[in-house]
């Protein structure tokens, strides 16, 4: 040792133990809670990693040093024949590279002990998230030192940064939990206005899955290499510089751009393109006439006007603009949150099970939100339409066990366990007063309805991009649960549409009134009609008006094609069942009677498929089936009544009355009821 000293005495250098014993007035750090305040805890420990940093250079130097000069030495004696001498040499050489070498893992050890000590000196769940990542970012690279130094995963600073990143995190979800219940209860489901090509990538908290690095190494901005060799931080700092000065600058960030003014684009493409349409500038001559031959495949040539043509460009331009993503405000915030949630996770591996779960939280809750606000109606499964299907109520009761805290206020008298759970949870959200779902004229908030909907839509889609990177870093024995979370909850999103859309539906025509206009129809006739009912003519104006509605919505909100299809669809399921339930209704009814309902059920359609492009007509079926099975016989009714479960007691019961006298006696009356009761018992 002492050639060592002497050798690190020529070159200037200090030895490592002269290097720590200098470090004796971080000595004073060693209880950081009483001296160290939290506005110059981040400095103090750039201060400290740098002060470590020169310890581990002076020793990476001086092993650089003698590996430099027995190679020299080396050459020399391979020219002389001093043979004894150079075996000594040789031996020294080996005695100390070994000591050398020995000294590198308890010099790491005394570095990590010292940071160790320092981390769990403070409690840092009072600190802002920019600040606790800058943090994770200095104790990142100083791994990566470790591992650049001597091999060392660095398991000592793994385990202090874990419990204080898991201690950090649960109380900084649980403000961002209650702050999003603010969001939620301040929402007006409007626009939030971004550009038609817009990503979550083109955001600040998304940057850093742009930098490909490897694990270890801290999200600051790197130096750009133009070797294509790794350069490790040792040799980039060999010679001047540190590593850990590069924090200084570490929250400089570029401007984001991904709003669009005017709820599209900015006013300045707006008019750019707008004036691009209407200059002569550049036009060829054929197209400055007032008008112009045009000719669309094989067919005839046509004479277009030049105002034809501009406005169809125009008309293409803003079909552009009406292809922007539908969001809320809400919905990019819990983005963001879900971006930094994840540079928590990148930098930080051995958390990102907490990461995850507390992330799939806060989609849980917007689901559970919009479900709260605009699905939840204890009507909807008495109708047996299957609007909800079993996964998504499953999904809905796990979060509301969960997550959700019913209780009005704590209970004085409940055990510690009850209140720790009732700390994890989050109250139910109540939508705005300032959200109207009750006019007809805006289709029962049907513009806010798309709005939420398609947003918790669009955050499952973000949510789906982002499931190859959060399965490369969850754990191999908790990827289960991630699996779960997307194949039964994600992929829910976009079921909740069926059960919100039917209460718009459910509203939008008066299927009452129509009831009772068919309750006024004559159906034991004598002889067979030409002409239908008026009932088919007053359903057919409330689909028009229902159309006419849904272009006035169309023009604040772009409704996607999935919810329009699924709005006509449940209006048309509900208008057939009201029909179906209207010929139930019938006391007397003659096989001509059956034929006027045929010839009215038929003109319906018929008018119907002009409005709409939906094929084919939905419960087109369930009316056709239930007319026809008036002409069965005894034995055929009595199977068809067993087949056919998808019709009400009510409706079967009325069935077999009604052919009473016609083709069925009272004893096979009473045997088909017989079969109607045993259907309906196990329902009881």
């Amino acid at each position: 040792m002492q050639k060592i000293k002497s050798l690190m005495t020529r070159q200037g250098l200090k030895s490592p133990q002269e290097s720590l014993s200098d470090l004796g007035a971080i000595e004073s750090l060693r209880v950081p809670g009483k001296h160290v305040t939290p506005d110059s805890y981040i400095p103090c420990l750039a201060d400290l990693c740098k002060a470590l940093w020169e310890v581990m250079l002076s020793y990476y130097r001086t092993m650089e040093w003698h590996e430099k000069h027995d190679n020299e030495d080396t050459a020399s004696a391979s020219e002389g024949s001093n043979m004894i001498g150079t075996e000594e040499t040789n031996f020294d050489r080996g005695y100390i590279k070994k000591k050398l070498e020995h000294g590198l893992t308890r010099i790491w050890q005394d570095v990590q002990l010292k940071v160790k000590t320092y981390l769990l000196g403070t409690d840092l769940s009072i600190f802002k998230y920019d600040d606790f990542i800058f943090v994770l970012d200095i104790i990142s690279r100083l791994m990566q030192v470790g591992e650049e130094f001597c091999g060392s995963k660095s398991e000592v600073l793994q385990e202090s940064i874990r419990k204080q990143s898991v201690n950090y995190f649960k109380n900084y979800h649980r403000t961002r939990l209650d702050e999003l219940r603010m969001f939620l209860e301040n929402e007006t489901w409007e626009l939030c206005p971004v550009k038609s090509n817009f990503s979550i990538l083109q955001l600040h908290e998304f940057k850093f899955m742009e930098q490909s690095r490897s694990p270890s190494v801290s999200p600051s901005k790197q130096p750009v290499s133009t070797s294509s060799k790794t350069v490790t931080l040792f040799e980039q700092y060999c010679s001047g510089g540190n590593p850990f000065e590069i924090q200084a600058n570490h929250k400089d960030e570029e401007t984001e751009d991904v709003l669009a003014s005017n709820g599209y684009e900015s006013d300045e493409q707006e008019k750019s393109a707008y004036q691009e349409y209407d200059s002569d500038s550049d036009v060829p001559e054929e197209l400055k006439r007032d008008y112009v031959d045009e000719q669309t495949g094989d067919g005839p040539v046509k004479s277009v006007s030049r105002e034809t043509l501009k406005s169809r460009k125009k008309s293409d331009y803003s079909l552009n603009k009406v292809n922007a993503p539908i969001l809320t405000n809400t919905t990019l915030n819990v983005i963001r949150l879900v971006g930094k949630y994840m540079q928590m996770m990148n930098i930080l591996k051995p958390i990102a099970f907490d990461v995850i779960h507390f992330m799939s939280q806060l989609f849980d809750y917007y689901l559970y939100a919009i479900y709260t606000f605009f699905g939840r109606n204890d009507s909807l499964e008495s109708t047996g339409l299957g609007l909800s299907s079993s996964r998504l109520r499953t999904t809905l009761n796990r979060i509301q066990e969960s997550l959700i805290d019913l209780e009005v206020s704590a209970d004085p008298t409940a055990t510690l366990t009850a209140a720790e759970e009732r700390k994890e949870k989050v109250p139910s959200p109540h939508l705005s007063h300032l959200v109207v779902l009750t006019s007809g004229d805006t289709l029962y908030g049907l513009a806010e309805r798309v709005v939420a909907t398609e947003s918790l839509v669009f955050l499952a889609e973000q949510f789906e991009f982002l499931q190859p990177h959060l399965d490369a870093v969850m754990p191999a024995v908790k990827k289960p649960f991630l699996q779960q979370f997307y194949s039964q909850t994600v992929s829910t999103a976009s079921e909740l549409r069926k059960p919100i859309y039917w209460i718009v539906a459910g509203k939008a025509l008066d299927y009452e009134q129509m009831l009772l206009l068919m309750a006024n129809v004559k159906w034991d006739v004598k002889e067979i009609m030409s002409q239908h009912n008026i009932y088919v003519d007053a359903l057919l104006k409330e689909f028009e008006q229902f159309n006419r509605r849904l272009n006035e919505v169309s023009k604040r909100v772009r409704i996607p094609l999935p919810v329009s299809n699924i709005l006509w669809e449940h209006c048309i399921r509900l208008a057939n069942r009201t029909i179906v339930e209207g010929y139930a209704n019938v006391k007397k009814c003659s096989n001509e009677g059956r034929a006027l309902m045929q010839l009215d059920f038929q003109q319906f359609l018929m008018k119907l498929e002009k409005l709409t492009d939906i094929r084919p007509i939905p419960d087109k079926e369930f009316v056709e089936t239930y007319i026809k099975a008036y002409y069965l016989t005894e034995n055929d009714m009595e199977r068809w009544i067993k087949e056919h479960r998808e019709y009400s007691t009510k409706q079967l019961t009325n069935l077999v009355n009604v052919c009473l006298g016609s083709h069925i006696n009272k004893k096979a009356r009473q045997k088909l009821l017989a079969a109607i009761d045993d259907i309906d018992r196990p329902k009881r």
